[in-house]
């Protein structure tokens, strides 16, 4: 079972980048899907989740409106949409599975229902 987040980079205030958090070992489908992310200094943060069937997302307030999470369970991948970046959005992102939320229609927003993490990906917002 492993997580492969990727899709981080370098990009201008106001600018975009797609995220991918791709499943290997268990269909994604099975679970609820959540990205985090640490800043320098700073704890982990919950930023997004979507439900194991796709019809529940959440945001945290500071990306609501900026940031759209969705699932392809053909590709076996979920996705963040980063648009209209801020600086403040500079941090290691990283995307975790939650089994337990398998038969839910909510998905978790604290790190400790997540079984599975996926390594990080730098997204840094600079001019």
């Amino acid at each position: 079972v492993q997580l492969q987040a990727s899709g981080g980079g370098l990009v201008q205030p106001g600018g975009s980048l797609r995220l991918s958090c791709a499943g290997s070992g268990f269909p994604l489908e099975n679970s609820a899907i959540g990205w985090f992310r640490q800043a320098p200094g700073k704890e982990r943060e919950w930023v997004s989740c979507i439900s194991s069937s796709g019809t529940k997302t959440s945001y945290t307030d500071s990306v609501k409106g900026r940031f759209t999470i969705s699932r392809d369970n053909a590709k076996n991948t979920v996705y963040l949409q980063m648009n209209n970046l801020k600086p403040e959005d500079t941090a290691i992102f990283s995307c975790g599975a939650s089994l337990m939320y398998r038969y839910s229609v909510d998905c978790p927003t604290i790190s400790d229902p997540y079984d599975y993490w996926g390594q990080g990906t730098q997204v840094t917002v600079s001019s």
